[in-house]
């Protein structure tokens, strides 16, 4: 035993230090590991004296031969299906002997009939058994193992399963590999990602490597060639990480990027840090494996499904600007009718991204399409962005009323858009490196074309109805799409990228024929994109000159309303985490506000003092409570309490103090924040030099993050504070906070003890002839609080009721259905709500029930 551990511990740290030295040997490293590990399992498994019918398999990525510094070394023990008392305790000696080693084993233990029962079960069992690799044993076994295994496998079954979950995995990173601590294994664009090419395409029997992939069709000899290179990229990258972090670590964590920069021999570069390097230099990596990743299974559907693959096209035809006949529908997916058309006139590649936008049946491109605009990268030259019919074709993509979202960021995934508006290439995989955005400055950009395309999208209306009734009136809302798409385009330049964006937006604007109109209403857009927010946050809206300077900026009521909606996308854009109800509620008073006075409405103190005054008597007259019930507490109020404080909280504040005015003990009221999540927390008491401190301390020490505060001081000296607090991490509803904060600050207050130390917490008759292949996406909305399903199937009696069916069973409600039938095909959307549906297996099953229900 002694000896295989030591045989381990030498073999691995010799192949370490070889890599250190060499770090461009990835393939030595990890196959000399594998090599290395099955020499000592074997040794480990004849010393357990393991019967000579059970038998050793390696599993998972052990299982192709590869094992990264510090992955686990998954093995499957086989047994026969009758395994005894004795060969139960050998099991044991064997997993035991394994750790004493120094082999961090993840060991299954099963016969040949669990292995077929526990894969039909799971999709990850099965992927795990795909990639299994005899190590020792009883040889018999093993062969009945694989013929039992294969017989069981079913291709189209199997690829179909993987796709859901793909689709799932990618869900968890925001579907971009652009993430500023990208994972690079699991995120899109990652290994896992060329991981399923290949599990898919052994399914199917097209091949178990590259190579057998491009000897079957399924890939070019140049497409293997940048498969290789970037899987290359990808897996030095994450033995290194590996290697940094001296533990199993696949994210590319802030700490460790310019240790892994450093040890793969990159240099820093002018303006750009070693780190910086490294992320492009794995960017560049990721948006390949993704491009790539799409065009083969694409490709591999077509094999699964060849009676799809060979439907002839039908024409497309009616679309301005581009000739009838010149791209086919094909299955929903898009492709030219003559696959040369990108080489012999370049401007059809933003044609193709217009008919994209105009025919609602189009839902993507074929492999053969992604194929051609892959090949045909070099084609987008200067003449190509300089050729009016690119620039047409470009605005007629923004001016869609439908699709620019998705068709941007297809544009962007196959290189199209960087190469025909070359500022926002310089700005793809660019690193935002303030912590407030999580995205690169690319992707930020396309997730707030996304956030303003979806204000005027009705199935997205429940998330920000006030957003959707303000773009409703929007005259022209191509405008605001582009002020979006030029909003930080400009980032990384040096200088302020507001004024660097507005004179590309004008750049563009001449060039592309834009009236002066629409280019100033769009340079305005990109010049002010940051006001509003800092306008809102922070400075006193109850000062009427900040209020009137903002008026006097905007101009007028569509000016004002544009840049409201674009701020709002902007802040949802940064990160999941950054927009919360106060927020929303800062920006939508500054918009009342200036809209009064764009109104003619000129800021008057004294008549907005009555105003509130009114509106909180009429409040509290609904409690019953007159002028003489509030007279005690407004006595001591001044007008700036009033002007600062919404008519609800007055009245609320009225409420819960009229009787305490002379108290001698500190007042303390919460309810839940009227305005978002979190609680809306009053403290009256004697004011005292560390009030504040002490209020903050306590919500510190409480693990409360504050939203909001409101200091106020009476005429009498009394401290009238309010605040709005949330808890990052709370377990429970913020309702059964209430109570125990209420209590335990007016105690703290009471008391006047020292202040507390800070609390340092972690940081979807013809048909039988066209059939569609059903599709299911299941997705959560905005703010993860409904789910959107998306459904694509053959039309049929009963569709729409099999789909409800499923829905009931699992206990799920529909909130809103929209119902498309586009020939013979149905492309359904519906939103639901359910708490199951935060469960990913659940999410996974539902997917699975549906696409059941729509094959019947």
């Amino acid at each position: 035993m002694a000896g295989v551990r030591s045989f381990w511990h030498e073999a691995r740290q010799r192949l370490l230090g070889d890599f250190k030295t060499r770090p461009q040997r990835i393939s030595q490293l990890l196959r000399g590991l594998s090599r290395a590990v099955d020499l000592a399992l074997r040794e480990l498994w004849t010393l357990a004296g393991m019967p000579a019918d059970a038998a050793l398999m390696a599993v998972g990525g052990f299982g192709r031969g590869e094992l990264f510094p510090y992955s686990d070394v998954d093995v499957l023990i086989l047994l026969p299906d009758a395994a005894d008392a004795s060969t139960q305790q050998a099991v044991e000696r064997f997993v035991a002997a394994c750790w004493d080693a120094g082999l961090e084993i993840g060991p299954s233990v099963r016969t040949v009939l669990a292995c077929i029962e526990e894969s039909a079960q799971d999709v990850t069992v099965q992927t795990t058994l795909l990639e299994s690799r005899a190590l020792c044993g009883d040889a018999v076994l093993i062969r009945r193992f694989r013929k039992a295994f294969k017989n069981h496998l079913e291709a189209r079954a199997f690829f179909r399963a993987k796709m859901l979950e793909m689709r799932q995995r990618h869900a968890k990173f925001e579907n971009t590999p652009y993430a500023l601590e990208p994972n690079c294994k699991e995120s899109p664009g990652g290994l896992r990602d060329l991981q399923m090419l290949l599990w898919v395409a052994r399914a199917a029997g097209l091949g178990g490597n590259w190579q057998q992939l491009r000897r079957s069709g399924v890939l070019s000899a140049y497409e293997a060639r940048k498969i290789q290179t970037n899987e290359r990229t990808l897996k030095r990258i994450r033995a290194h990480l590996h290697i940094a972090a001296g533990r199993r670590e696949d994210r590319l964590v802030f700490d460790l990027q310019n240790t892994v920069s450093s040890t793969l021999g990159l240099r820093p570069e002018p303006n750009k840090r070693a780190g910086e390097a490294l992320m492009q230099h794995y960017y560049w990596a990721a948006k390949a494996v993704e491009q790539l990743n799409q065009i083969v299974l694409l490709t591999i559907e077509g094999r699964l499904w060849p009676e799809l693959a060979a439907q002839p096209g039908t024409p497309i035809t009616g679309i301005e600007g581009v000739e009838d006949g010149r791209f086919l529908d094909k299955d929903g997916r898009l492709e030219p009718a003559d696959l040369g058309l990108y080489e012999r006139d370049p401007p059809a590649i933003l044609e193709t991204f217009v008919v994209f936008t105009h025919a609602p049946a189009i839902r993507g491109l074929t492999a053969p399409t992604l194929r051609a605009l892959y090949h045909a990268r070099e084609r987008m030259n200067t003449a190509f962005c300089r050729d009016p019919r690119s620039h047409a074709a470009f605005l007629r993509i923004i001016q869609s009323p439908q699709g620019a979202t998705h068709a941007l960021r297809l544009m962007n995934r196959t290189s199209v858009l960087g190469r025909y508006l070359r500022p926002f290439r310089r700005i793809v995989g660019q690193m935002q490196h303030d912590l407030f955005h999580v995205y690169t400055v690319d992707q930020h950009i396309l997730m707030v074309v996304r956030n303003v395309r979806r204000f005027f999208v009705l199935e997205h209306a429940h998330e920000y109805p006030f957003c959707a009734q303000l773009a409703a009136g929007i005259e022209k809302p191509w405008r605001l799409v582009l002020a979006a798409l030029f909003h930080d385009i400009a980032k990384g330049r040096g200088g302020d990228h507001s004024v660097l964006g507005t004179t590309e937006v004008r750049r563009f604007g001449k060039a592309t024929g834009l009236s002066p109109e629409d280019t100033a209403f769009v340079a305005f857009l990109v010049e002010q994109h940051l006001t509003m927010s800092r306008v809102a946050q922070k400075e006193d809206l109850s000062d009427p000159e900040v209020v009137l300077r903002f008026a006097r900026l905007m101009g007028d009521e569509p000016h004002l309303t544009a840049l409201y909606l674009l701020t709002v996308a902007d802040i949802r854009g940064t990160s999941p985490k950054v927009w919360n109800g106060w927020k929303a509620k800062l920006l939508e008073d500054l918009y009342r506000a200036t809209l009064r006075v764009l109104g003619g409405q000129a800021p008057n103190p004294q008549a907005e003092l009555r105003q509130r005054q009114m509106e909180a008597h009429r409040l509290l007259h609904l409690y019953g409570i007159d002028e003489q019930g509030s007279k005690p507490l407004w006595d001591t109020l001044d007008s700036s309490y009033f002007l600062r404080h919404d008519p609800a909280d007055v009245a609320w504040h009225t409420r819960q103090l009229m009787r305490h005015t002379g108290s001698s003990v500190p007042v303390v009221s919460g309810r839940l924040a009227p305005y978002g999540e979190g609680l809306q927390v009053l403290v009256y008491c004697p004011d005292q030099p560390d009030l504040f401190a002490r209020i903050c301390g306590f919500f510190d020490t409480h693990n409360f993050s504050i939203l909001d505060a409101k200091v106020h001081t009476t005429r009498n000296g009394w401290a009238l504070d309010s605040f709005v607090v949330v808890e990052p991490n709370l377990a429970q509803h913020y309702r059964d906070l209430i109570s125990m904060l209420e209590v335990e600050l007016a105690r703290t207050l009471a008391a006047r003890g020292p202040l507390p130390e800070p609390v340092h917490g972690r940081v979807s008759r013809r048909v039988r002839h066209f059939p569609v292949q059903p599709r299911v996406e299941l997705r959560p909305d905005e703010r993860g609080q409904r789910w959107i399903l998306s459904v694509r199937a053959s039309d049929r009696t009963g569709l729409l009721y099999a789909i409800a069916r499923v829905l009931t069973a699992r206990g799920i409600s529909v909130q809103l259905a929209k119902i498309m039938t586009l020939g013979e095909r149905v492309e359904d959307t519906f939103v639901l709500q359910s708490p199951a549906l935060s469960n990913e297996r659940t999410v996974i099953a539902v997917e699975n029930e549906l696409l059941e229900a729509l094959g019947t």
